[in-house]
């Protein structure tokens, strides 16, 4: 049976993606014009269409276009789809070893670091298998980056778990 986050959750989810939004926004240097072409949504997994929910993931991009005659660029815009249960099911196992706070951080910066680098033609939406691990491997590296200046305790958890040396799920199995 499928969770779904509470109001609290669902706006701490909200703060996680305009502090991750701000932070990416410095590493990357985003102008606001930049950002206007990083076109996305974020759903919790209560809102997501059936080929949105993805067993495995915390969260997946779904691209989508949108106008009369789509266009490569300018048309396009990403949905970052939230799978809650997943990552209610991972807080629940670490048992207070995960704190949802900077879980969700974690998540947020990623996916956003997803978005940018496929706006700016930097990774390949449409990749190869091989190409995807590549580009994981990158934003992973990208996003513990981008997070290190506000590292703290809990946070500091979270990136270990998503180093090199580990896998979240490997942790929390």
């Amino acid at each position: 049976m499928s969770r779904y986050f509470d109001a609290s959750q669902i706006s701490l989810a909200g703060r996680s993606f305009s502090q991750a939004e701000q932070l990416a926004g410095r590493y990357f240097r985003v102008t606001p014009g930049e950002w206007k072409k990083c076109r996305y949504d974020v759903k919790t997994l209560a809102y997501l269409d059936k080929q949105e929910v993805r067993e495995g993931a915390f969260a997946h991009l779904c691209r989508y276009e949108y106008g009369e005659e789509p266009k490569p660029e300018g048309r396009q815009f990403y949905r970052i789809c939230l799978q809650d249960d997943r990552i209610l099911n991972a807080i629940d196992r670490a048992h207070s070893f995960i704190r949802p706070a900077p879980l969700l951080l974690y998540i947020a910066a990623h996916e956003l670091v997803h978005v940018i680098r496929f706006v700016r033609g930097e990774g390949n939406f449409d990749a190869t298998d091989a190409e995807k691990a590549n580009e994981e491997e990158k934003v992973h590296r990208i996003t513990r980056n981008l997070l290190k200046p506000i590292t703290d305790t809990d946070l500091n958890l979270v990136l270990e778990c998503f180093s090199d040396r580990y896998q979240l799920g490997d942790l929390l199995q």
